[in-house]
């Protein structure tokens, strides 16, 4: 994985575990960090006169004190800092194309909606050309859970970014993989052209779908041998039964399709930004 680890600074508290996160991250993969802030979007309830001088003074210390964080926490790390003119959205839409990954701080469950929904971090999202992943503020260290989830629901190549992401996180932090794959209950409706006797039982179906995903992580369990893996096949729908696989995670890996109109991130990717307790990637499906 080349580029860099980038992580967005908005100046509010939020941007400590991301900061944390980020370090961890570039530390573990050998990659640089470099920590972005946009004084021209800095959030209005922070306590500073409107002046450009003023912002632009607060802007560097915000970077100053994240990059001294990070090089606390990890010596010896690359890091560099940046302050732009530019909206933070094109600003850091502009270099996920040249990223490994971005990191955006997030605030707690009390306030995600809000947060999220025609927020910078909503737009980030849909338009990031790489990994993007949230770290909610409240989170205290970066894997601290003994599993990276993934979410394994596209065929052939269309997934193989998602999986790539959650197994080389998964090595690189020496973390299992638990590969999630939801299926529903076959109903009548669906077969209505279909006798009764045609209709596949839950049990065979249950099986099929446990092959499938066999068969999808094949080369990934070859590639990566040193990563333990769990294959999870429940029933139920994809966002609900993915959420139940996170108890044990500190990563929560889900794919998002690369189209026209990229602010549409989906329901199972908007269900994991808003009710997943660890931090979520969404990886661009290309």
């Amino acid at each position: 994985m080349g580029g860099s680890v980038v992580v967005g600074l908005d100046g509010t508290g939020n941007s400590v575990p991301a900061v944390r996160w980020g370090a961890e991250e570039a530390a573990a993969r050998g990659l640089p960090l470099l920590l972005l802030h946009s004084w021209v979007s800095q959030p209005l309830n922070l306590p500073i006169a409107q002046e450009g001088a003023d912002k632009k003074r607060f802007g560097a210390e915000v970077l100053e004190s994240a990059a001294s964080m990070a090089l606390e926490l990890h010596p010896g790390l690359s890091v560099t800092t940046e302050q732009v003119s530019q909206d933070a959205v094109d600003a850091l839409v502009d270099r996920s194309g040249r990223a490994a990954m971005m990191v955006l701080g997030s605030r707690g469950h009390g306030a995600i909606a809000g947060f999220l929904l025609g927020s910078v971090s909503l737009h980030i999202l849909g338009r990031a050309e790489c990994p993007v992943v949230t770290v909610r503020e409240e989170e205290s260290a970066a894997y601290g859970r003994p599993e990276v989830v993934v979410g394994v629901q596209e065929p052939g190549t269309q997934g193989e970014s998602v999986l790539e992401f959650a197994f080389s996180a998964a090595d690189a932090h020496h973390r299992s993989v638990r590969a999630v794959r939801a299926w529903e209950t076959t109903t009548v409706a669906g077969f209505e052209f279909l006798a009764a006797a045609d209709l596949p039982d839950e049990e065979e179906r249950a099986a099929g779908e446990k092959e499938k995903l066999a068969g999808i992580l094949a080369p990934w369990r070859a590639q990566y041998p040193g990563v333990p893996v769990v294959e999870d096949v429940q029933r139920g729908r994809v966002a609900q039964v993915l959420l139940r696989a996170c108890s044990q995670a500190g990563l929560l890996v889900v794919g998002r399709r690369v189209q026209s109109t990229p602010m549409l991130l989906g329901p199972v990717v908007l269900a994991a930004l808003h009710h997943s307790f660890c931090p979520v990637a969404v990886v661009p499906r290309v």
